[in-house]
């Protein structure tokens, strides 16, 4: 095949924002999608556009979120009017439930502290359970209050990850399922990749492949720290509308349905779901919320997230190969179909910008 200006080797919700804003920039693309066989992150992806308490540790992560999670707004217009794809996005901010005083207190600490760190502020209320209560009435008699960001919102991850790749392919941008890369090296100064259906061409690659990142990298002489962490997923029937806005743990669509869970397993690439696990799930859900507990579960799923040692991107460049290894795809969208593409074009991540998001910060240094 004629060799393109860039592959993005990846097509879940990441690699098809850097795809489409590559494509949008008027650069020759090529999205490689591996097909439903790969261990998708959106499967279980809640489609939080979620702020409160996102790289708590970390400050350059906590702006890089926040600036992202505001430009939601124009995003997804602009995306919509572009492929009449409704992206479901709305920001009525998210409550983080707390079930203890103490828990409570915690999570009020830790989101004042973030905002000491960071450069960008993010607004946050500290909510008894009382005025909980006078925001959310279905809430339940054990819940002890929550915090407050109107900074979160959500999105259809399914149906952005749609928008996405219809708006690269609108712009001349090459989606090609099914395609498994099988190996990777330097082609004079650009690079080949091979696949079953033949070998491709490029003058500048990015690794965007989720947890295929860890095999794929070292190929190019990069470094992808990413490993499987499980998550199981509950799914209701459809419910009248009782939760307007999302949590940390469960929301309720626009169709009506809930979707609940926050379980986090070190089980490696095993996606299946446990009945201790969905149990604990339920029971948490019907704490917070009593009327779930008639709702009948329609769907139950296991789902893996991709995350890095400290759970902070990684997005490192090296000679026009780059890999990108985020875990926040939803949120980071706008992120990856806009500010992050003027350095793949150049061809280099400014060190200024992505110094704190190297995976060298994961090595250990000789004594």
């Amino acid at each position: 095949m004629a060799a393109v200006d860039h592959i993005v080797v990846g097509g879940g919700i990441v690699g098809a924002a850097i795809a489409y804003g590559l494509a949008r920039a008027g650069e020759a693309v090529t999205l490689l999608d591996e097909g439903d066989v790969a261990l998708r992150a959106a499967r279980g992806n809640f489609g939080n556009v979620w702020v409160q308490g996102k790289g708590a540790t970390a400050p350059d992560y906590a702006d890089l979120t926040r600036q992202a999670a505001a430009d939601w707004d124009d995003f997804s217009a602009a995306l919509q009017d572009e492929t009449g794809i409704e992206l479901h996005f709305r920001r009525p901010g998210a409550a983080y439930i707390c079930f203890s005083p103490e828990e409570l207190g915690k999570r009020a600490a830790t989101l004042a502290a973030s905002n000491l760190k960071a450069r960008l502020y993010s607004p946050f209320e500290v909510l008894d359970r009382a005025t909980l209560a006078e925001r959310l009435p279905a809430i339940g008699p054990d819940v002890a209050g929550a915090t407050y960001c109107p900074d979160d919102g959500t999105a259809n991850p399914l149906y952005l990850l749609r928008a996405l790749i219809k708006a690269m392919s609108a712009r001349g941008g090459r989606y090609l399922p099914h395609h498994t890369v099988t190996g990777l090296s330097r082609d004079g100064a650009g690079f080949a990749v091979e696949t079953p259906q033949g070998r491709l061409s490029c003058g500048r690659i990015v690794l965007a492949a989720g947890l295929g990142n860890a095999a794929l990298a070292p190929y190019l002489g990069l470094s992808a720290p990413v490993r499987p962490v499980r998550g199981q997923i509950l799914v209701t029937e459809k419910l009248r509308p009782f939760l307007p806005m999302g949590t940390n743990f469960i929301r309720q669509t626009i169709e009506g349905g809930c979707i609940f869970g926050e379980s986090s397993e070190e089980v490696g690439t095993d996606d299946g779901t446990t009945l201790p696990v969905l149990r604990e799930t339920a029971r948490k859900a019907v704490t917070a919320f009593p009327m779930l507990r008639d709702a009948r579960v329609v769907r139950a799923w296991g789902a893996l997230r991709i995350m890095t040692p400290d759970g902070v991107p990684v997005y490192q460049g090296r000679d026009g190969a780059f890999v990108v290894c985020v875990h926040s795809g939803v949120t980071l969208a706008p992120w990856h179909a806009g500010g992050i593409v003027e350095h793949l074009r150049r061809g280099a991540f400014d060190p200024q910008i992505f110094q704190s998001f190297q995976p060298e910060r994961f090595d250990v240094q000789a004594a």
